[in-house]
C-alpha cells in the first residue's frame, strides 16, 4: 500500500503559492495538518493536531514538514506511538536563537511550549533538507539539529528559507525526497 503524505505546516497562515499547498494538489494520497498561523502560538494544539491527522490514516504515513511545522513533528515525535515510514523536514528554523523581526521572540516560543527543541533521534527515518542562507536557521546550527534527530542530511545551497518570499512556489525535489521515504 502506498503511504499517505501527511503536510505539516510551520508558523504560517494558509499561503496559496507555498511548495506545501502546491504539493498537495499534485498527491492523490494526502491530508493536511490545518494552518494555525503565527497567533496562535501554543505548541501542545499543533502537537494534538498532528496526532489527530497521523491517527486518521490508515495505512503507511511520510510526513512533510516545512519551518516550524518540523520542530513541532520534533516534538510529537516523542509523545506519539503512531508508526511513521519517513518524514521529510524542509527548512527548519533555529528556535533557539533570536530570529527576525516579525518571527516570534525566544520568551514567546518558550512561553508556548516550543524550547528547548527535541534533539534526540526521531523514531523513524528522516531527511534534513537545508538551505545554506536560511535567515531563520544557521545552517551549522540546522546541521547540528539533523544529526542529533539522526536525519540524512540534503544540502540544498542557497535557497533562503525555501518559501515565496525566497522565490519558491513549486519544489519539485519535494517529490524525490518522498519517494525516497516511500520506497523505504
Amino acid at each position: 500500500m502506498a503511504p499517505t503524505i501527511l503536510v505539516v505546516p510551520g508558523l504560517r497562515d494558509h499561503v496559496p503559492q507555498h511548495w506545501q499547498t502546491l504539493l498537495v494538489a499534485q498527491l492523490t494520497r494526502v491530508r493536511t495538518v490545518p494552518a494555525m498561523g503565527r497567533e496562535n502560538l501554543e505548541l501542545a494544539g499543533r502537537v494534538a493536531a498532528i496526532e489527530r491527522e497521523a491517527q486518521a490514516v490508515d495505512g503507511p504515513i511520510v510526513i512533510v514538514a516545512h519551518s516550524g511545522g518540523c520542530i513541532t513533528l520534533a516534538h510529537w515525535a516523542q509523545r506519539t506511538t503512531r508508526p511513521v515510514q519517513g518524514a521529510l523536514l524542509a527548512a527548519p528554523p533555529d528556535f533557539e536563537k533570536p530570529m527576525p523581526a516579525g518571527y516570534p521572540t525566544l520568551a514567546e516560543l518558550d512561553a508556548a511550549g516550543w524550547l528547548p527543541v527535541p534533539r534526540c533521534p526521531l523514531p523513524f527515518r528522516s531527511i534534513v533538507a537545508f538551505s545554506r542562507n536560511d535567515p531563520l536557521g544557521d545552517a551549522m546550527r540546522v546541521v547540528q539539529l539533523a544529526q542529533g534527530w539522526g536525519s540524512r542530511l540534503a544540502d540544498l545551497g542557497e535557497v533562503g528559507h525555501l518559501n515565496p518570499a525566497s522565490g519558491f512556489g513549486p519544489w519539485p525535489r519535494a517529490h524525490e525526497f518522498i519517494e525516497e521515504l516511500a520506497a523505504a
